[in-house]
């Protein structure tokens, strides 16, 4: 199978069964380095970390946002075909989101300057990240037809979809302003192995009475597709050479971009504590291995005519290939190599934390023999947490929302629980647990979202995934 058939199929395949990628139970999850990749202005209290590579830090969300596989092949009684269409075809709408992400860090690290007040991190990691809206005119003119559909115009605006893979490698610094402010900034360059994207469609396909012939067919098109880096990969395929080509697109020799993350933490009062960043302020500039491919004009045929007795004068005279060629006329399909812009999908976070309970020492390095509830001392640590977060990224059709209740509890500095209840377009029903352990200087954690669907997998929406593992060390006993 070619890449390009191989590639699509892949990618209608994950933006179907992919869910958004709010990271709700790591946000704010201090124990554990990789909260610094959702919040750079995160309070931490590691003297330095060095993530275990390819395994510190692993995430993946899968479902779907309309149906689900129970949907259509439940033993219920109905037929297959009527499901199909009544819930699929008929019942998603253009609005139902189908995306997703994984991630997966190649290389992470952190460490505390010389003064303390100073933290810096650094890695690589890889992201896939797509999103495809329910085409619903295509599918219905598709499964379908036009026949007993005259006069509906199709909308080719439906059609909404984008998608990549990247390699990102960041820096960031971490900044201990005072007691009550922590803020942090990330630099981070990209280097993208593929980019597809299809997003300002417009136009629409009518069938109407016509005038010579029975039907008259209308395309009024103004479509897009967008690639980078398909074309080279679908060569690397066929002279062996794949993964090859996947690293050194992935390392440099793809198209590259800017980015940066910004966060922050405040205390608004010794146990309230509020926060915030913003992820992926980037871009990514495509001009090599670019194809763009493109359809606009507007055209309105009524079939191959035939009209006698003028016909008889060329017996020879192909009237189908008259007939397209009079459509790719009036309705061009072109493509060029020209470069161009894509921008991250930016992501918000904000929350209020409440502490309370047990009082635990902190067990990071600070120019103080105890610790104090003032000046430039470390901080207690709660054994207690509860508040509020929302998340929104930004998408194709506007933003994305969730708000997020949580609970997390300390047991020592060996074992850390948060649970979340988050409400969001996908469900009304998440409720999450994250889990983080500390044995020695090795830190290793695991998040799973969705937690009831797994009464029956296969009628859930979506299920999610992190994990990691860790050397963490604080610099004292």
């Amino acid at each position: 199978m070619r890449i390009r058939h191989l590639f699509l199929a892949t990618i209608f395949w994950l933006c179907y069964h992919s869910y958004a990628q709010n990271k709700q139970l790591l946000y704010d999850f201090t124990d554990i380095p990789q909260s610094l990749m959702v919040n750079p202005g995160v309070k931490s209290d590691f003297q330095w970390y060095a993530g275990i590579p390819a395994l510190s830090g692993i995430s993946f969300q899968a479902g779907s946002s309309g149906i689900t596989v129970n949907d259509i092949f439940a033993d219920d009684g109905l037929d297959i075909n009527d499901k199909v269409r009544d819930r699929a075809i008929n019942g998603m709408n253009i609005r139902d989101e189908l995306s997703g992400t994984y991630q997966l860090e190649l290389l992470s690290g952190g460490f505390r300057g010389r003064n303390p007040d100073y933290f810096y991190s650094f890695g690589i990691y890889n992201e896939g990240d797509a999103i495809g809206y329910w085409f619903r005119d295509y599918a219905i003119l598709a499964y379908e037809g036009n026949a007993d559909r005259l006069n509906q115009e199709f909308d080719l605006s439906h059609l909404k979809t984008r998608g990549e893979m990247v390699n990102v490698f960041h820096f960031g610094i971490n900044k201990r302003m005072n007691n009550q402010l922590v803020v942090g900034a990330r630099g981070k360059i990209y280097s993208s192995i593929f980019d597809f994207n299809s997003t300002r469609n417009k136009g629409f396909f009518v069938t109407r009475e016509g005038q010579n012939n029975l039907l008259a067919s209308t395309l009024d098109a103004d479509m897009k597709l967008r690639t980078s880096g398909i074309s080279e990969l679908e060569d690397a395929e066929d002279n062996g050479n794949l993964a090859s080509t996947v690293m050194k697109r992935g390392f440099f020799g793809g198209n590259l971009g800017l980015g940066l993350d910004l966060g922050f933490s405040y205390n608004l009062n010794e146990q309230t504590v509020v926060t915030g960043s913003l992820l992926d302020l980037g871009f990514i500039y495509h001009s090599n291995d670019v194809q763009t491919y493109t359809l606009n004009g507007a055209a309105t045929v009524e079939g191959i005519e035939v009209i006698l007795p003028d016909a008889l004068s060329d017996p020879d005279a192909d009237f189908w290939q008259d007939l397209v060629d009079e459509v790719e006329a009036l309705v061009p399909f072109e493509d060029d190599t020209k470069g161009y812009i894509t921008f991250r999908p930016t992501k918000l976070y904000a929350s209020i934390r409440r502490d309370f309970g047990e009082q635990l020492e902190s067990r990071e390095i600070c120019d103080c023999n105890t610790v104090v509830k003032g000046g430039n001392g470390a901080r207690y640590r709660y054994a207690n947490s509860f508040g509020g977060q929302l998340y929104m990224i930004n998408r194709p059709r506007g933003p994305q929302t969730a708000l997020t209740a949580f609970y997390l509890r300390r047991f020592g500095n060996v074992l850390t629980a948060k649970t979340t209840y988050t409400v969001d377009k996908f469900s009304y029903s998440n409720i999450g647990l994250g889990v983080s352990l500390q044995a020695g200087p090795v830190n290793l954690y695991f998040m799973a979202d969705n937690l009831l669907a797994y009464r029956n997998v296969a009628d859930a929406h979506y299920a999610s995934f992190q994990l990691g593992l860790n050397i963490i060390s604080w610099g004292k006993n």
